[in-house]
């Protein structure tokens, strides 16, 4: 008893809750495969180690794009060392609850279920990412009052008005950090010639990215491999230009977050517009975003006290307290 465990399966990272214990484990979603084999060879921090200290046939998969399975053998395999890194043994298999994006389809879901189930899992709950995250953001989910929360993860945006225990009105799309930093390697390939790494582009739109303009115009220096020769190039970059860079992708999230708040019921509407807008997950550390989001809403944005961990803490509340959230379940699998 007391070993069940609550499972943030991102597109960017992977975050495992266990009951009693707090969050064990927080890795980026890679693994690290042998290519001759087929083995796993390591997932995480430790799977980037392991390709640079071994040969060629060592490759890094990323088993998740958009929030969605497209390696099911590898994440299956990913998830099992994971599972086992955190003491997961055979018997007794823990009950595994696993946040999910509301778009995810039934023939996903499934998938999901069936690679947690093979990976040690004894039982399978699914919930929606937009509801954990307003969980572990401290919102009063089980009152009659809509909040409005906004958790932008690597592959995926959930975004949901929640009352009354669930998602009254919510929007799934597929746009994330990970669309953030394409925006910036595309445009430097277009306009400079230049190919950069997923690695530089992230530290780019942390050094220097924004959603709004700012008073102090930074910029960053990236070294890339000219398309033309092959050689090394350093090229400086300002800020405006990364913002501009990463409009479209950052404009969809803001439309996205209108228009649930549009489509929402009247009455939760109002109260949104006097409790806010709460912001979650990687992307919403972006600089000025929750200024742009309160700008574009016209509703006050809060950041969540830990927005890489919201969702999980909030998967993490619901095993702690099983009876209190049962009637939030949108989809519960038992096996």
């Amino acid at each position: 008893m007391g070993r069940d465990l609550a499972l943030d399966l991102g597109t960017a990272n992977t975050l495992v809750y266990r009951q009693g214990d707090g969050i064990v484990f927080d890795q980026p979603t890679v693994v690290a495969m042998n290519t001759t084999t087929g083995e796993v060879v390591s997932t995480g921090e430790d799977a980037w180690q392991k390709i640079s200290a071994r040969s060629g046939s060592v490759v890094a998969v990323r088993p998740l794009r958009h929030g969605v399975m497209t390696e099911f053998d590898v994440t299956q395999r990913m998830i099992g060392s994971v599972l086992r890194g955190v003491g997961v043994s055979k018997f007794p298999k823990p009950r595994v609850l696993v946040c999910i994006p509301s778009e995810t389809s039934e023939v996903e879901r499934r998938a999901v279920e069936e690679a947690v189930r093979s990976a040690g899992g004894r039982g399978v709950v699914l919930v929606e990412e937009a509801l954990a995250a307003a969980i572990g953001a401290g919102l009063p989910i089980h009152e009659p009052v809509g909040n409005l929360i906004v958790d932008i993860g690597g592959g995926t945006t959930e975004i949901g008005v929640v009352s009354m225990g669930g998602v009254v009105s919510g929007l799934s799309i597929r746009v994330g950090g990970f669309d953030l930093d394409a925006s910036i390697r595309e445009h430097i390939r277009v306009r400079y010639g230049v190919a950069i790494g997923e690695k530089a582009a992230e530290q780019i739109k942390i050094a220097i990215g924004s959603a709004v303009p700012s008073p102090r115009a930074r910029e960053a220096i990236v070294t890339g491999r000219e398309l033309s020769s092959g050689a090394p190039r350093e090229i400086r970059l300002g800020e405006d230009e990364v913002r501009q860079a990463m409009s479209q992708p950052v404009g969809r999230i803001v439309e996205a977050a209108r228009r649930t708040l549009a489509e929402a019921p009247p009455e939760l509407t109002h109260d949104v517009l006097e409790t806010g807008t709460f912001l979650t997950g990687g992307g919403a550390l972006l600089r000025g975003l929750d200024l742009l989001l309160s700008q574009e809403c016209e509703v006050p944005v809060h950041m969540t006290d830990r927005p890489l961990e919201t969702v999980v803490m909030g998967a993490g509340a619901m095993l702690e307290r099983l009876d209190d959230y049962r009637s939030s379940f949108q989809l519960v699998r038992p096996h």
